[in-house]
């Protein structure tokens, strides 16, 4: 499988240009979604893009185990979709607010080791992951926060590395970064 990493900031586009990209695919397509319903937006959130999803993908619903979910997908479908990376950072640090560092960089590397083996497993097909380039800011002012800041710089320099495609998403414009 040709993986496909795509980071922007908030409402930048990213999920869009994601599933664009799925659009070029053929095949069996499944979306594993990320995201809690934690409170009444997120939960129209979900909705809403359910209804969008409704009839064109398998949707995996995995706030934790995406791993686990991409090596089983990776067998039966051409096309996955995995949106967002940084809410399952985000469940991640919510059911353990301060993890043990190794816990957090041994499921990176559950996370690298699953794209490693689906892009091994098939020659065709697409894994596209989203995540929220967050780095470009303000430091934040309180431990969690910046907690959260370097673990998705580290984990967004991760998913790249072992990406086929890199994208930064802006304003709704794709921009390639690297060759």
């Amino acid at each position: 499988m040709r993986i496909v990493f795509i980071t922007g900031g908030a409402k930048s586009g990213k999920s869009t240009f994601a599933l664009k990209t799925a659009d070029g695919y053929s095949g069996k397509r499944a979306y594993i979604a990320t995201a809690q319903a934690l409170d009444d937006e997120m939960t129209k959130r979900i909705e809403a893009h359910r209804k969008e999803r409704a009839g064109k993908w398998d949707t995996v619903e995995e706030p934790i185990n995406i791993h686990q979910s991409i090596a089983a997908l990776a067998v039966s479908h051409d096309v996955i979709v995995v949106d967002c990376l940084t809410l399952w950072l985000t469940n991640m640090l919510l059911k353990e607010p301060e993890p043990a560092e190794d816990v957090i960089y041994n499921a990176f590397s559950k996370l690298t080791d699953s794209l490693t083996t689906a892009k091994q497993l098939k020659s065709d097909g697409s894994l596209i992951l989203v995540s929220n380039e967050v780095g470009l800011s303000i430091v934040p002012d309180n431990r969690l926060a910046r907690l959260f800041r370097d673990y998705a710089g580290v984990l967004n320099q991760q998913v790249a590395a072992v990406s086929d495609e890199a994208y930064l998403v802006v304003s709704g414009l794709p921009l390639r970064l690297n060759p």
